[in-house]
């Protein structure tokens, strides 16, 4: 390979970058602080030991860095570092993942199951009710007539009554069973103004990389909206509904706006590059806790 620029082609990657740095007189930690981070950092890529970095991307953002800083040409480290790896996938075992989505679809059809069940004990229930407090049937008052006997058994359970010309008379308690009746059928039957569900209002995320960065972005039921590396100069627009999970890789190399407004990541950056927060209802970002390291 032919690398005399940085006059040290027969070296690997860590050789080269220790030797530039002490070229320049500067120890772990003036590096570390030049390049604005953790001095394990510098240790590691002048060890090689590029698994304690995580995924190949923040590998190439720290090489990146530290080559510049030392003056060492940086597509020829990067070549370099590219021939030792496999090529694959990202490693993400170091970034929180949410729950698969096959444990969320396990659990809908015992939920639609249970929610069947309530509806039919409540519609059995609704029924039962009603042949139980159901009008009662009407009593009609007529003239009676003195000579028929059962004019004779009237007489002697009612003494006196009241004739009134054939008129039907409702009961108080079937006036009140209907009026119960009727304002059950009113509750089950809701008007045009609760018919429309309020739709949550979605908040608007843009992503500008100035460097590659693993990035994933999940909305407030945890789907997945983006979830793929975002390339050196290009931008991404993420709609969803708030609070929006963000998870950056590179994060120094990406810009992050809301609703067209610049947010204040810096603070949420951690020792190794990497960021995760969560933009709130308000389009303000604030830190979200890492995950232990399942491995």
């Amino acid at each position: 390979m032919a690398a005399e620029e940085g006059g040290d082609a027969g070296y690997g990657i860590g050789s080269r970058l220790k030797a530039a740095r002490e070229r320049m007189g500067l120890t772990i930690l003036q590096a570390a602080e030049r390049v604005h981070t953790d001095a394990k950092v510098l240790e590691a890529l002048e060890a090689e030991d590029f698994g304690a970095l995580g995924a190949p991307v923040y590998v190439r953002g720290h090489l990146r860095h530290y080559a510049e800083l030392v003056r060492e040409p940086v597509a020829e480290l990067q070549e370099l570092y590219t021939n030792s790896t496999t090529g694959g996938q990202p490693d993400l075992t170091r970034i929180p993942k949410a729950q698969a989505d096959e444990d969320s679809s396990k659990l809908v059809l015992p939920a639609l199951l249970v929610f069947l069940v309530f509806a039919i004990v409540g519609a059995v229930g609704w029924v039962l009710s009603l042949s139980r407090h159901g009008p009662q049937p009407t009593q009609l008052h007529g003239d009676t007539h003195r000579g028929s006997p059962s004019a004779a058994t009237d007489n002697e359970a009612a003494p006196t009554p009241a004739p009134n010309h054939g008129s039907v008379a409702e009961p108080k308690s079937a006036r009140a069973a209907s009026a119960a009746a009727a304002s059950q059928a009113g509750a089950s039957n809701p008007g045009p103004a609760s018919a429309h569900a309020i739709i949550p209002r979605e908040t608007q995320v843009t992503l500008r990389y100035a460097a590659d960065s693993w990035t994933e972005v999940y909305d407030a039921s945890g789907q997945k909206l983006f979830y793929d590396v975002g390339a050196a100069s290009s931008v991404h627009t993420i709609k969803g509904v708030p609070p929006l999970r963000i998870v950056l890789g590179n994060a120094p190399g990406v810009t992050v706006e809301v609703d067209g407004k610049a947010a204040r990541t810096t603070k949420m950056m951690r020792a190794d590059g990497s960021a995760e927060f969560s933009i709130n209802r308000a389009g303000r970002a604030t830190p979200v806790a890492p995950a232990a390291d399942g491995g």
